[in-house]
């Protein structure tokens, strides 16, 4: 008895049209409430940095205290950032962005009740929860919609709203300060927040992706956080409330080095680890994380001091103190408009970041250089400088190492990334700080005692804001400008090597051509092709119609493994 055969399974129609991509108008429609989830973030972030010599001195508090203002929101935004990438992968992208948006609301305005510094700096940090997600998500969405290729000219315009935000924050902060009360910094923001919930309600339409089941590595979490607070911590008081060279600094290095390293063996045995280890097999990754901390600590350590040298040092309104930023706000704006097409255009990117490294470096420098007395002309091309570099490596970054990761770990990559930037930050604003504040008390003690005042009599370094140096005399007033010119332009200086440190890792990176498909068309690809897949399987023969990988996905391939 003769048996029919088996017939051969088919392989898809290999004609079929790929995966549709979202028209120009749906990414504009989904990308405005992407960019107002942004420009709420960095709203609140940047409207209070004209308004922290007033709001400390308000408040009782010291230049610990205002360190501590701005650390705490980046210490949570530094441990949150990865945790948000992990869910990010695991769960509904959409529906994240929004809580975060909704814990940044809610904590500034809580912050803005405030009644003393350490309630302020708690609400503080509770924000930098939310500004971790609004961080980490903006690029993963971002990623999900527009593919690397086209991404540059749309950073564009993320560039062009971080530039509305951070010129319009410390304007309008200083407006609010001086007008009305630093109180409604925090409040103003509120409006923008439910209109960016909103708008991502209608417009952010992501396809049903398969849903892992949520396994949060809590452990590795703990661990990472205790570290990164140990080493905050020891920056923050080595020097001032112990020496560098104590057993409270062996206690907290050894402290955190230890918990490194269990975050270490945890992660690699966790099913779904905070921070995937084998990233760091990934060359472009680990460049870009050290160029990013690199940056952070250039970028985070100068910029939220710039503001105590224009006020305390040049006697300044939070308002004017404002309008002195414009140019690094300017510089950045164009770096990233301009630069972001030009990226489009061409499809490199490590030129701009070379550039971008050289001028960051230049820049710190000729910072570090002004005095009590220096133009204001000259110093807004050094803050211009610092915006160009600012806004032609930051994203950038970014976007080098996103070009080069698998669709699933898009957010666990692109938050290590963030991460990394955010404890440079963290720990430039905390290690510079700490260095500022004991610069500013040496010079305070030794240009007092010569005029026969003690340094405590006037207050000086405890929260001194510029109607304080008013009402000063003269002579004292010059010792207090001084100090605080020397002590904050001294920290410019100890940040160059850091850039130069960033310039090195960026000439190190393999610049790979790239990619022309979206996020969501990657994975409606694959899911396109499972059915081919398994036909493969059952046929080899089948499978060698089907045209190769092409070269550039092939090369990014290489480049993670």
């Amino acid at each position: 008895m003769s048996q029919s055969p088996v017939p051969a399974p088919q392989a898809p129609d290999l004609s079929a049209p790929p995966a549709p991509a979202m028209t120009r108008r749906e990414v504009l429609e989904a990308l405005s409430g992407i960019l107002l989830g942004v420009f709420v973030s960095l709203l609140a972030t940047t409207i209070t940095s004209t308004s922290l010599p007033r709001i400390v001195a308000d408040l009782g508090g010291s230049q610990h205290s205002y360190t501590w203002v701005v650390t705490g929101m980046l210490l949570t935004m530094t441990i949150s950032t990865p945790l948000w990438g992990k869910l990010a992968d695991l769960t509904n992208r959409k529906v994240l962005i929004q809580i975060a948006l909704g814990i940044t609301v809610v904590s500034a305005a809580a912050a803005g009740l405030s009644q003393n510094i350490e309630t302020l700096i708690g609400f503080r940090a509770l924000q930098g929860i939310g500004a971790g997600g609004l961080t980490a998500l903006a690029t993963v969405l971002m990623a999900d919609i527009i593919s690397p290729r086209e991404r540059g000219k749309y950073m564009g315009l993320m560039g062009g709203v971080m530039a509305v935000a951070q010129i319009g924050g410390p304007l309008l902060g200083g407006v609010l300060t001086d007008s009305l009360s630093w109180r409604w910094t925090f409040f103003v923001g509120i409006p923008f927040a439910v209109a960016a919930f909103v708008v991502l309600q209608k417009t952010l339409h992501l396809p049903k992706r398969e849903q892992r089941a949520v396994k949060i590595d809590y452990a590795g979490a703990v661990l990472i956080a205790v570290a990164v607070a140990l080493l905050l911590l020891w920056v923050t008081f080595a020097g001032d409330q112990f020496e560098w060279a104590s057993w409270q600094t062996a206690a907290m290095v050894g402290g955190a080095v230890v918990a490194l390293v269990a975050a270490g063996f945890v992660e690699r045995a966790a099913a779904e680890p905070i921070i995937p280890l084998h990233l760091f097999k990934n060359r472009t990754f680990v460049l870009a994380v050290i160029a990013s901390a690199s940056v952070g600590v250039a970028m985070f350590g100068t910029a939220v001091f710039l503001s105590q040298y224009f006020q305390l040092a040049r006697g300044k309104t939070p308002t004017e103190s404002g309008l002195l930023t414009i140019p690094m706000v300017i510089g950045t704006m164009l770096a990233g408009i301009v630069l972001g097409r030009i990226i489009s255009n061409t499809g490199r990117y490590k030129a701009i970041m070379v550039g971008g490294a050289v001028v960051l470096s230049a820049s710190l420098y000729g910072l570090s250089t002004i005095e009590v007395d220096t133009s204001f002309v000259l110093i807004s091309v050094f803050l211009f400088g610092l915006g160009i570099s600012v806004g032609a490596l930051m994203q950038n970054l970014v976007l080098a190492t996103q070009n080069t990761l698998d669709v699933h770990e898009m957010g666990a990559g692109t938050s290590g990334v963030a991460f990394f930037r955010s404890l440079g930050g963290a720990i430039g604003v905390s290690a510079l700080g700490a260095v500022m504040a004991s610069h500013i008390k040496s010079d305070l003690v030794t240009g007092l005692a010569k005029l026969g005042i003690p340094a405590d009599a006037t207050g000086a370094g405890s929260g001194v804001v510029p109607s304080d140096l008013a009402s000063l005399p003269a002579p004292v007033r010059s010792v207090i400008e001084s100090a605080y010119s020397d002590g904050i332009t001294t920290i410019f200086l100890y940040a160059v090597p850091m850039a130069v440190i960033s310039l090195i890792a960026v000439l190190f990176i393999k610049e790979i051509p790239l990619g022309q498909r979206s996020g969501i068309e990657q994975v409606l690809d694959e899911e396109q092709s499972a059915p081919l897949v398994a036909v493969q399987a059952s046929a080899p023969v089948a499978a060698q119609s089907v045209a190769p990988v092409a070269a550039q996905d092939a090369e990014r391939v290489t480049d993670r493994a």
